[in-house]
């Protein structure tokens, strides 16, 4: 079986499972190909429903959940979006082809963030493979400090678990009216996905389900070797 008709597979268990229910992100799924940002070894397995190890203790997330963000913060063409956490670059492809869809009239960006600088690097190449890069900023950094210089951003998705529901900055460096993901809770377990949104000075979250995710660490985050900072 090809890796576009694994591709279809997944994208049919997913709208089955009421996981999928957008006609955009449906469409993003199956064009972005996730084979393209794994290695040789782990392509096999592009198209199972599971977090796979990119290396550096680092996952790319499972198709369902990197599904799930992308509907709950209604990403649109035009949008400016933040990622904190690129990882492999999969997602940030997702947010592009959402935000920045072919001959676009009214072209978004995508700006993540990447504290590991061999992710970022490779994330980048796989970028320019896929055609992505046009559309999606690479940054080298601690994604807990968010990228003040592109703000304010429609959007910010985090892909790695926050001590705190919203960092400091990145309630600063989102848009009034705009939407962040961000999982949250505890270092190994006790996690919970929430979806935030601005309305001027005020933070309205809410809870969508439990998850499990790498910890986020830099200033605002956790660190390397304990539960808080």
């Amino acid at each position: 079986m090809s890796f576009k008709e694994k591709r279809k597979d997944l994208v049919e268990s997913l709208i089955k499972r009421k996981i999928l229910t957008k006609t955009e992100v449906i469409d993003a799924m199956l064009k972005v190909p996730r084979e393209k940002f794994l290695s040789e070894k782990a392509q096999s397995s592009a198209y199972m429903d599971t977090p796979l190890s990119i290396g550096l203790g680092q996952t790319i997330s499972a198709p369902h959940m990197n599904a799930m963000m992308c509907e709950y913060l209604e990403l649109k063409e035009g949008d400016k979006v933040l990622e904190i956490g690129t990882g492999s670059g999969y997602h940030a492809a997702l947010c592009a082809e959402l935000v920045a869809p072919e001959n676009s009239q009214n072209p978004g960006h995508v700006f993540t963030i990447e504290r590991h600088e061999e992710l970022a690097e490779r994330a980048e190449i796989s970028l320019k493979e896929t055609g992505y890069n046009s559309s999606v900023t690479v940054i080298h950094g601690d994604g807990t400090l968010g990228y003040s210089e592109a703000a304010p951003y429609d959007k910010i998705l985090v892909t790695a678990a926050s001590p705190e529901k919203v960092p400091p900055p990145l309630k600063k460096q989102l848009k009034d009216g705009g939407i962040l993901c961000i999982p949250a809770g505890s270092k190994s377990f006790g996690q919970n996905l929430y979806i935030v949104r601005r309305d001027g000075e005020k933070f309205k979250s809410k809870k969508i389900t439990g998850v499990r995710f790498v910890p986020l660490i830099g200033k605002f985050g956790f660190n390397s070797k304990s539960e808080s900072l």
